[in-house]
């Protein structure tokens, strides 16, 4: 009534355009207050659910679908870590200078394959002339006290002196076999070259007395320390490093997560970067302690590296494989969906056949399966192979 009686008033008296657009939305504002204020919700409209409802197929559409059954099974985890390639420092040694003095010459380089014994540089060292000269006159006065005391041996026996100088003698020559036996150990450890010591022993003159720097093992020179002219303590210089690398050290770094399931003895794959080339190892020790800072435990794994595809400080990925046997609730990655959340979950058959939606919680994932540790329960059903046509049926 109100509405009429205010569109009779304004139609009794001319307006202009603009006044009229003005009235019209005075009307419309009016006839929406009275709307507004005399009208009510529909209340007869359910309000939405949200809590997904069973599906039900028919068979039909049951046959386009596949189901798995869940049993617990055992299984072998497989450990992915990175690590870096470090030489076998049970096959590497660092090689002292076993003598003082300025090196004269360098006869290897990185990268050489040397032999024990192969020298690898000579020093002009004033040690090594003193150990040679020390041995010549420990032979010298050796043969020398021998002879005496043969002789004085002689005497006693026709009477010509009394024993106790035969005794003297025989400990005077004892005392320099003695001296011999330390002097040709000093030698031998100064590496010098057996031909050199032989031909000593029998007199005869020797060229330039340097001395020599040998390997003490089989290997490849892996680092140079010195170089020509630099001066040399004897014990404490550091000159060359020969190891073995037909047989390379790799330190995994294994999540904290993952350390119970690696125990010497497992097998691992190394990657070596080169094409899709792999190398075997084996772990060969665990570290007792989980890194403060990085919450990851070293593990050192023994590599055969007989083509050398391995390099030292090189990063490689990781593979362990556990010895140790784990069981679980196994289930298909295609049994897997993701909801709105991205959270994971699958369709349980129900006991009246419907499907029902269930979120699972996922573990260690072998191969193709998860493990669920949470959620589902051995003897039943999942769908492994038709689970987006269920959810799509299930919004519907």
């Amino acid at each position: 009534m109100k509405s009429e009686v205010l569109e009779g008033a304004l139609s009794k008296r001319p307006q202009r355009p603009c006044a009229r657009r003005i009235g019209m939305a005075l009307l419309l504002a009016a006839t929406c207050g009275v709307a507004a204020c005399s009208g009510k919700s529909d209340e007869s409209t359910p309000a939405a659910s949200t809590t997904p409802v069973n599906v039900t197929l028919t068979p039909n559409q049951r046959s386009h679908i596949r189901l798995y059954n869940v049993v617990r099974a055992g299984y072998h985890r497989t450990v992915e870590a990175t690590g870096s390639v470090d030489f076998n420092n049970d096959h590497a040694t660092a090689v002292l200078a076993p003598i003082s003095g300025p090196v004269s010459r360098l006869l290897v380089d990185i990268g050489d394959h040397v032999k024990q014994g192969d020298a690898l540089a000579t020093v002009d060292s004033p040690d090594y002339a003193a150990a040679v000269t020390a041995y010549r006159k420990a032979l010298t006065t050796a043969h020398t006290a021998r002879r005496l005391a043969d002789l004085e041996k002689d005497l006693v026996e026709h009477q010509g002196v009394a024993k106790r100088e035969e005794d003297q003698a025989q400990a005077d020559a004892a005392n320099a076999d003695a001296d011999v036996d330390a002097a040709m150990k000093t030698l031998v450890s100064l590496n010098v070259d057996p031909k050199v010591i032989k031909a000593i022993e029998q007199g005869k003159s020797i060229g330039p007395i340097n001395g020599v720097i040998r390997s003490p093992t089989t290997g490849t020179v892996v680092d140079r320390q010195i170089t020509p002219g630099q001066l040399l303590q004897a014990g404490t210089t550091p000159c060359f490093t020969v190891a073995d690398i037909s047989h390379v050290w790799v330190m995994a770094q294994v999540a904290e997560a993952d350390a119970a399931s690696v125990k010497p003895g497992d097998s691992a794959d190394i990657a070596t970067g080169v094409g899709a080339q792999h190398l075997v190892g084996t772990v060969s020790r665990i570290s007792p302690m989980i890194d403060p800072n990085t919450r990851l435990m070293p593990v050192r794994i023994v590599v055969d590296n007989a083509q050398g595809l391995l390099k030292k400080q090189a990063y490689v990925d990781v593979r362990i494989h556990s010895q140790q046997e784990t069981d679980g609730l196994l289930v298909p990655v295609s049994a897997l969906l993701r909801d709105d959340e991205n959270l994971p979950f699958v369709y349980v058959v129900e006991r009246d056949g419907s499907f029902a939606r269930r979120r699972v919680t996922l573990g260690y994932r072998t191969g193709d399966q998860f493990d669920i540790p949470a959620g589902l329960h051995a003897g039943e059903q999942v769908v492994v192979d038709g689970g987006i046509f269920v959810q799509f049926m299930q919004n519907q």
